[in-house]
């Protein structure tokens, strides 16, 4: 019988031989223009790029039980248990500031670090300091002590399209820098719960653990974003949907923490919902996009401008607001004092409504003002997509608060068997102080009551 293989199998050496004497012969030029390359980009924005290792140590938490002497006894004989276990992370940064040494990555590079080692990409390693650090929008400010550093120049995001193209500089596995191509997928993406503040920036360059805090840079060389989380299933590695932190935002960002160290957050006093299709139909209104005000908080600088609900928000400052989580981006990034000014629509008609932001003290709370055994404790009320909830944002160690097992990150979903929202129905409902407090708290994806007492 004849057989198609030996056929087939030449046929594969010729093709093979083919096409390695055509790379082989690969022209440098065609009609007398130089091909293609990326490399003229990459050779000026690595030198400011940098590779960021950190030391630090965390707490062990064990249970209570393990306090009592009663029970210790039970586990004589394993030695003392560890009380804090070292902590280390990968991360990249970029040089902004050649001259004062500043370096931006993201906060949860650097979160809990003791030691911060900058690796340079010639070689050279230094010691960096944290100036302040954002973890509510994973930006962190360092300042290294050094001469002959490059930095890198910023663009404007805001003028990003998609389409546009762009290169990830980053230290993915801690490989060393690595250069990777894509485009710009989408702008704005909000919504995904991976920050509190989100306004990403989303592309299909390949961004991997360990790029987190480098550069995305544009066809200029120009630093756009801040490389900061990936969407992959089940935790595999990049499939194409890399998120960064515009640089515009990153911008605003850093002159706070230059200031304060700190970002200083003001507050309007809404609580929003997006504008759904069936909203829209019940106001009568022809709108597929934009946020409804669901309540105005007493003595907040919305009741001051004389916001109402029902207002459905059109813009602010001349931008249009799309989204409950976008209006509060833009809120966030506003400076207590400055002014915003918003187009809503009222009763069918638009309105021009001017706010001064004020101070966001009123969000979060001491534990301590609420009842004496809340005492170590931070509670702040939150708004997330027009969901208003009260999260405990800082325990510290030691404290009352603590020692009733309370931690931060719990998010509370009722006193003594009353749901809350907020903090003023928290301090309706604990009224009588010398009765114990039953609280009801998600911790993660589990609940759980604890008894304060």
């Amino acid at each position: 019988m004849f057989s198609l293989r030996p056929v087939l199998i030449a046929l594969s050496a010729v093709v093979l031989l083919n096409s390695t004497s055509a790379i082989a012969s690969l022209p440098v030029s065609v009609n007398g223009e130089a091909l293609p390359t990326l490399a003229p980009i990459v050779e000026r924005s690595r030198p400011a790029v940098v590779n960021i290792a950190t030391k630090g140590h965390v707490d062990v938490q064990h249970n209570p039980l393990l306090n009592d002497p009663f029970f210790r006894r039970f586990f004589q004989g394993l030695g003392d248990i560890p009380q804090r276990r070292e902590t280390k992370s990968l991360g990249s940064g970029v040089v902004i500031n050649a001259n004062k040494g500043f370096i931006i990555t993201n906060h949860h590079v650097v979160e809990g670090a003791d030691e911060i080692q900058i690796t340079l990409h010639d070689g050279k390693q230094l010691e960096a300091t944290v100036v302040g650090s954002d973890p509510e929008a994973d930006v962190a400010l360092l300042k290294v002590k050094a001469n002959n550093l490059t930095d890198i120049p910023m663009a404007d995001s805001d003028e990003l399209r998609v389409g546009d193209f762009a290169v990830a500089i980053g230290n993915p596995f801690g490989l060393g820098q690595t250069v990777t191509s894509g485009i710009i997928s989408a702008l704005g993406r909000t919504g995904l719960g991976i920050e509190g503040y989100e306004d990403f920036i989303q592309t299909d360059a390949s961004i991997n653990p360990g790029n987190s805090g480098g550069a995305l840079v544009n066809l200029k060389g120009e630093l756009i974003g801040i490389n900061t989380a990936i969407i992959a299933a089940g935790g595999q590695g990049n499939v194409g949907i890399g998120f960064a932190i515009p640089i515009n935002m990153v911008r605003q960002i850093v002159d706070q923490l230059i200031e304060y160290g700190e970002v200083r957050r003001g507050m309007l006093g809404v609580i929003m919902q997006n504008l759904t299709p069936e909203l829209s139909s019940a106001f009568g209104l022809d709108l597929h996009q934009g946020v409804v005000i669901s309540k105005v908080i007493e003595d907040s600088a919305a009741e001051e401008a004389g916001l109402k609900a029902g207002d459905v928000v059109l813009s602010i400052n001349g931008a249009p607001i799309k989204s409950a989580s976008a209006m509060r981006n833009v809120v966030g990034m506003l400076r207590v004092g400055e002014k915003m000014k918003m187009e809503v629509i009222r009763d069918n008609k638009r309105k021009t409504v001017t706010a001064v932001i004020k101070d966001k003290e009123e969000e979060a709370v001491a534990g301590k003002k609420i009842h004496e055994r809340l005492a170590g404790a931070t509670i702040e009320q939150s708004n997330e997509d027009g969901d208003v909830f009260l999260v405990v944002t800082e325990v510290e160690q030691g404290s009352p608060a603590w020692n009733s097992s309370l931690r931060k990150g719990d998010i509370i979903l009722s006193v003594n068997r009353r749901p809350v929202t907020t903090l003023e129905e928290f301090r309706q409902v604990v009224g009588n102080r010398d009765r114990q407090i039953l609280l009801n708290i998600q911790r993660g994806r589990s609940a759980l009551f604890i008894i304060i007492q």
